[in-house]
Parts: structure tokens; C-alpha cells; sequence
């Protein structure tokens, strides 16, 4: 199993899940992050650091955010997301969009 990021992150981005990771399976896109599955070791430390509550262990994602799944193994090896392992500002309109739902078209890829 691994964990995922979803749609609570795009337009945020807040990167203090990258802090505690173990093993840098973050990959930074341009107004979100995601985790490559294939590095995630499911510790889960990340969880519990997210401020908007957007990273999921793969078994407990809502069932109205199971393309999340499909959508952080596809966009963690995509060209251009790079691997994130040092926290960041988060997007200078978080605060504005933390506590939206359903911003998949926000979504930059």
C-alpha cells in the first residue's frame, strides 16, 4: 500500500509533509504535490502534517477521491515533477483555498 495526496492540496500546497518523510517520495508540481507510490514505504508520519488533511493511506482515500490514486502515480512521473524533500511557502493563496473542495480543475499539471 501507499499513501496519496488529494484534491485538498491543489492551490495550496503546503509542504511541511515533506519535512518528516523518510524516504523523499514527494514530487512538487506546479500548484500541487503528489507521492510516487513506488517510493512511499507507508509510514505514515506525513499524515498527521498536512494542514488541510489531503494525504490518505491508499485503503482509507473517500470514494469521492479514488482518482487520486491513478493521479499520483501518473503526475509523480510526470516530466517536471521533481522530487520535494526541504518545506517551502505554501502558494501565496492557500488561506483562500485550503478549505475548498472539488478543485481537480484547478489542477496544474
Amino acid at each position: 500500500m501507499t499513501h496519496i495526496v488529494s484534491d485538498s492540496c491543489i492551490r495550496c500546497k503546503y509542504t511541511d509533509c515533506v519535512d518528516v518523510c523518510p524516504v523523499d517520495c514527494f514530487r512538487e508540481g506546479p500548484n500541487m504535490l503528489v507521492i510516487d507510490p513506488d517510493e512511499c514505504i507507508d509510514c505514515a508520519v506525513c499524515i498527521p502534517e498536512c494542514p488541510v488533511n489531503a494525504i490518505y493511506a491508499e485503503e482509507d482515500v473517500p470514494s469521492d477521491q479514488l482518482q487520486f490514486i491513478k493521479l499520483n502515480a501518473e503526475l509523480s512521473r510526470a516530466a517536471g515533477w521533481k522530487s520535494i524533500t526541504k518545506r517551502k511557502d505554501a502558494l501565496p493563496d492557500a488561506e483562500e483555498w485550503k478549505d475548498k473542495t472539488g478543485k481537480l480543475n484547478e489542477l496544474v499539471r
